[in-house]
């Protein structure tokens, strides 16, 4: 009988140490658009005996991502889908982040749960930030970012890049959630689930040229002001996966979890200020 794939799509820092919690036993299809990163990532994880395959995505290409979709069925069973590539905001512009992080998202969550199989899980590495939106949603905005078909996504008022400038990221962080909860039902359909994770500030190059940018300063206050009063790790990250992945967690679909030390309670908590 052939092993079960594991799909990770976006091998940076967090993508690198879900392969890695979630490789053995499974054979590993990793995707990525940096298809040099993507061969460097796939030869360490060989090398340390986990069984890999690669394949180049484009996330705001349809026929790219259903392309992947159609490969992972192809190689086995697919019982694990870890969607965490993204761009953030000193990366990308808003037009590119929306494209990315959020239309992205929406497709890895169709095409993928077309092809996920019974008891199988999945997973998108969403943000703090879509926890923090300095102006909340109407309920018409935000069922239409849960229900839009993706291709209809980057047409709707409330994701005009012009509009959103900087908030672009953490509209479509939220976007992510909500897609997620969304989504739910259809993967449960297939005997399946879907959730997310919201991570903080980890220590990810990603992370850590935000750390380096305009919102720096902010982001190590929000650090300082969190109950653990540290950066997170990419293993804090693959630990939380792992757990919603597994069966110790069959009872939890469309959900979201905060891995973020603690820096959204100390906000809620009136620690300091939030800040667009």
């Amino acid at each position: 009988m052939g092993a079960n794939v594991a799909v990770v799509i976006g091998v940076g820092g967090m993508g690198q140490a879900i392969a890695r919690r979630q490789g053995p036993g499974n054979k590993v299809l990793l995707a990525d658009f940096d298809e040099e990163t993507l061969s460097t990532v796939a030869e360490v994880l060989r090398g340390q005996g986990h069984d890999v395959v690669t394949r180049a995505v484009d996330v705001a290409s349809p026929s790219s991502v259903a392309a992947l979709a159609d490969t992972a069925a192809g190689l086995g069973p697919v019982t694990q889908v870890v969607h965490t590539a993204g761009l953030s905001p000193v990366q990308a512009t808003a037009a590119d982040v929306l494209k990315v992080d959020l239309l992205g998202t929406a497709l890895v969550i169709e095409e993928f749960g077309r092809v996920i199989a019974p008891g199988g899980a999945g997973l998108v590495i969403a943000s703090m930030a879509g926890h923090m939106l300095p102006n909340p949603l109407t309920a018409d905005e935000e069922a239409a970012l849960a229900h839009t078909p993706a291709d209809g996504l980057l047409d709707l008022p409330c994701t005009d890049p012009e509009l959103l400038g900087k908030g672009a990221y953490g509209l479509a962080k939220y976007g992510n959630r909500l897609r997620v909860q969304a989504a739910s039902l259809l993967w449960g359909a297939r005997g399946a689930r879907i959730n997310c994770v919201s991570p903080g500030v980890i220590a990810t190059p990603m992370g850590l040229r935000e750390l380096d940018g305009e919102n720096g300063g902010q982001m190590r206050a929000m650090i300082s002001a969190s109950g653990t009063g540290r950066l997170g790790t990419p293993d804090d990250i693959a630990e939380a996966a792992a757990f919603l992945l597994g069966p110790g967690a069959t009872f939890i679909t469309g959900n979201d979890l905060l891995v973020d030390g603690g820096t959204v309670a100390a906000i809620r908590a009136g620690r300091m200020a939030r800040e667009a």
